[in-house]
């Protein structure tokens, strides 16, 4: 019985790991949610990079444009790029209320791609922070793969390095270890840079935290509020508390 126990508490806390792939840990990132200017540039890099295949439905552009205290006049010259293709089949311009929808048509990417493209509104709660940044990060040449690029956060990955021109192109310097059964087999030791890309690593890096600041947000538009909101229900509850101890020790003071 012990055994099974310990068992299935292994499964348990190796899951997560061996569900989320490659065998590596996260890296680190810090965002500021309340930093409105990175959330900004994250925006930008979102609807420049991003938005052309993935769709983002569960935001619209007016409550960006609010949340990041940008105009609407700003959105509409500087961050939208896509048509709307629901009423007409050609398309017409995106209106600033409308949801973030992809640039392609589903029709095409289904074409192009074999299956529909994610959304990502919400990949940042599946995911987490961390290993957005990650997967952001650790993209490398392996010419095996479609697109001549692989993931070491997320092997045999089928999207191509979009940001590529920024980061620059790295290839993976592997290393060999013994595995548990005493095999060895080679793992990527580290990424080393090939051709260097338009940012330095340092501005990259930097770039792609914004980049996940602004997914985090995404997420959850409304967590700002929610968690100020949740504190001062908490000092309420705690004030009501009190009174309502006080009071109880008035009620019952005759009785006692």
């Amino acid at each position: 019985m012990k055994k099974i126990i310990v068992a299935f508490l292994l499964s348990v806390i190796t899951a997560p790991a061996l569900a989320a792939g490659g065998g590596m840990h996260n890296l680190d990132v810090d965002i500021d949610l309340n930093n409105k200017a990175s959330l900004q540039r994250g925006a930008k890099l979102f609807t420049n990079y991003c938005l052309s295949c993935h769709s983002a439905k569960a935001m619209r552009y007016n409550r960006m444009a609010e949340d990041l205290g940008m105009s609407e006049k700003q959105v509409l010259e500087n961050l939208i790029f896509t048509a709307d293709y629901s009423k007409k089949p050609h398309g017409e311009p995106t209106k600033i209320g409308s949801l973030m929808d992809v640039a392609m048509r589903t029709s095409d990417t289904k074409q192009w791609f074999g299956t529909k493209i994610p959304d990502l509104s919400v990949v940042s709660r599946a995911r987490g922070a961390d290993w957005l940044y990650t997967y952001l990060m650790t993209f490398y040449i392996d010419e095996s793969r479609p697109y001549g690029v692989n993931n070491q956060r997320f092997p045999n990955v089928g999207m191509p390095h979009v940001m590529w021109e920024l980061q620059g192109l790295k290839k993976a310097v592997y290393k060999t270890v013994k595995g548990h059964d005493g095999k060895e087999k080679k793992v990527i030791e580290k990424l080393e840079m090939v051709k260097p890309g338009k940012l330095t690593e340092a501005e990259y890096a930097d770039a792609m935290r914004d980049l996940v600041a602004f997914m985090v947000y995404m997420g959850e538009p409304a967590q700002q509020t929610r968690k100020t909101v949740g504190l001062w229900v908490i000092l309420f509850l705690m004030i009501f508390g009190v009174l309502s101890y006080a009071l109880k020790k008035e009620f019952w003071k005759d009785i006692h």
